[in-house]
């Protein structure tokens, strides 16, 4: 049986989830390097740490789980065609697709209603999807 592929809606709700925690993550990050520094941190290497962890973030989760915090909250996973974990290598287009989407004013998430098969960019960059899993029984 087909997996249920993941809507719109459903990918935002996912992506609001993550960004809390790396929000989260960011202001810890923040906070030690302005007292281990006395107050004076270098926006470039603040800027340059914290897209350092944002990458380190999904890539965890995506090579891990094939899910991150938001995506488990919300049963979503992301899959190969043949249904199986996601490569480092898809793992790194994933992320540059989805910047480039974001950076697009968000239509790279929107394509997600222009395409059949509900794919964003980071989808057809890295060759992989999103499904939705079904509820426990």
């Amino acid at each position: 049986m087909e997996p249920k592929r993941a809507g719109f809606l459903v990918r935002l709700m996912a992506m609001i989830y993550d960004t809390v925690v790396l929000i989260g993550i960011w202001v810890f990050t923040v906070v030690v390097l302005v007292t281990a520094t006395g107050d004076s941190i270098r926006p470039a290497l603040v800027q340059t740490i914290l897209f350092i962890e944002t990458y380190v973030f999904f890539a965890f989760f995506w090579l891990k789980r094939g899910q991150t915090i938001g995506m488990l909250a919300w049963r979503l996973r992301v899959i190969n065609d043949d249904q199986s974990g996601l490569t480092g290598r898809q793992v790194n287009f994933r992320f540059v697709g989805a910047l480039i989407g974001l950076s697009c004013v968000f239509l790279g998430y929107f394509w997600i209603w222009i395409d059949s098969e509900r794919r964003s960019w980071s989808d057809l960059f890295s060759k992989s999807r999103v499904i939705r899993e079904p509820r426990p029984t």
